[in-house]
């Protein structure tokens, strides 16, 4: 892709983020982008957690005496 010297470089990670990865290559874009991944991966996460915890209730009221 050939850009002009106007347009702007934008240097996007070349492999995912992993935890504890270094920031410093990441542009601020980069980040905020990052950082919205991070918070809807939040979210799934504990949705599946609440429900893996309500299917975990309904199995012990199921054997309670």
């Amino acid at each position: 892709e050939r850009r002009t010297m106007f347009e702007e470089e934008t240097s996007k990670p070349k492999v995912a983020y992993q935890l504890g990865d270094d920031l410093e290559r990441w542009s601020v874009a980069d980040l905020a982008e990052l950082i919205a991944s991070l918070r809807a991966e939040m979210a799934r996460v504990e949705a599946d957690m609440q429900r893996k915890k309500g299917k975990m209730t309904a199995a012990e009221s199921l054997f309670k005496i």
